[in-house]
């Protein structure tokens, strides 16, 4: 709660209450061949975490109302994001129910940012996020000298 809803609304956040659900939005849409702008819209996200069963389990859920995705055209034909929507099985138009395809593709986004969201808050519950960020990078460089070229 403090995390997703007081932190991103002292931050002045715009479009949701989450730990960094544009990070897993943006991966997803640059390997799916979406339009990199739409992250803005599309990364409006509510996580909700609660106690359920008497505290013995966590509900965790994320609310995404304005995913916008396609399976046709632009991005999606490049190799790469092609293979990528062949791999989810939404490549391409669906003859037989019009616009599943990109709706499977909006429930793989959504489902990739729920994961997102619970992995990046037990680290941060499990006091993992620092120490790994400290640990592989900040810790052992000095960023106080300027590199020459």
């Amino acid at each position: 709660m403090l995390k997703n809803l007081t932190g991103s609304a002292i931050a002045g956040a715009l479009g949701g209450f989450n730990a960094h659900a544009s990070n897993i939005v943006s991966a997803v849409y640059l390997a799916t061949g979406q339009d990199p702008a739409q992250n803005i819209e599309s990364s409006h996200c509510i996580t909700m975490m609660e106690a359920i069963n008497d505290g013995k389990d966590l509900h965790v859920s994320v609310t995404m109302p304005s995913i916008e995705v396609g399976t046709v055209g632009g991005g999606t034909q490049l190799a790469s994001q092609s293979a990528c929507l062949n791999l989810l099985g939404v490549k391409g138009a669906n003859r037989e129910a019009p616009g599943s395809n990109a709706r499977q593709l909006a429930s793989v986004v959504a489902g990739s940012v729920l994961a997102g969201e619970l992995s990046l808050m037990s680290a941060i519950a499990a006091g993992q996020l620092v120490k790994s960020h400290m640990k592989y990078n900040r810790s052992n460089k000095d960023v106080t000298t300027v590199a020459s070229f």
